[in-house]
């Protein structure tokens, strides 16, 4: 198993955007997050909170057209940062999954960190894509996070929102079941030897 420190630092400068990122994967769950979105701070300090990864992010962007930009990026950094800090992914369990409520909301998430890239997401209804939650961030936009943090961290996921009314309710649980769920894939477990995969890497 490796001992490795699972930390990244990585950083993205764009016309659109300029973003610095670190995460610890072996943290305590330490969120200092300020992209100038404050949804989306909320959702990455979820983020950090439920997987036990110690984040710091400093984002900023052209927000008075549109948060998309800094939002996207800043995912896009998050999975890069990601797969970095991963490593060669030797002792990890690989495999994650959670079922998280919050009120009348219920998200389930599975995750595995395989190198390959490939994102199911269902049950967001078209009311909630549309609507502006906090008057500033479009709930479409929770896809696109999963979006880029699926790519550039070469992970598969699914995320299921089985039920939903409120859209906060809906978005904080979809963030906080794939949170847990990454948790449990990137935990080192003592009992794996090498890399968790027949192939011999992910």
């Amino acid at each position: 198993m490796s001992t490795a420190p699972r930390v990244a630092t990585v950083e993205r400068a764009t016309s659109e955007s300029k973003v610095s990122l670190r995460i610890d994967l072996d943290g305590t769950g330490a969120g200092d997050i300020q992209t100038t979105v404050p949804f989306f701070d909320h959702m990455l300090t979820a983020f950090a909170k439920h997987s036990l990864s110690d984040l710091t992010v400093r984002a900023s962007g052209d927000t008075e057209i549109d948060v998309h930009h800094t939002v996207e990026d800043t995912a896009i950094v998050l999975g890069q940062s990601i797969r970095e800090a991963l490593g060669d992914k030797s002792g990890i369990s690989r495999f994650g999954d959670a079922l998280v409520p919050l009120d009348e909301a219920l998200v389930r998430a599975v995750v595995d960190i395989s190198g390959r890239p490939f994102l199911v997401h269902t049950g967001e209804s078209e009311a909630f894509t549309h609507h502006l939650i906090g008057g500033h961030f479009t709930g479409s936009m929770v896809r696109h996070v999963f979006e880029a943090i699926t790519f550039h961290a070469g992970l598969t996921v699914h995320v299921d929102v089985l039920r939903g009314r409120d859209p906060h309710h809906i978005a904080e649980a979809e963030f906080k079941a794939f949170a847990r769920a990454f948790r449990a894939a990137k935990r080192l477990d003592p009992e794996v030897e090498g890399v968790p995969s027949t192939k011999g890497a992910l």
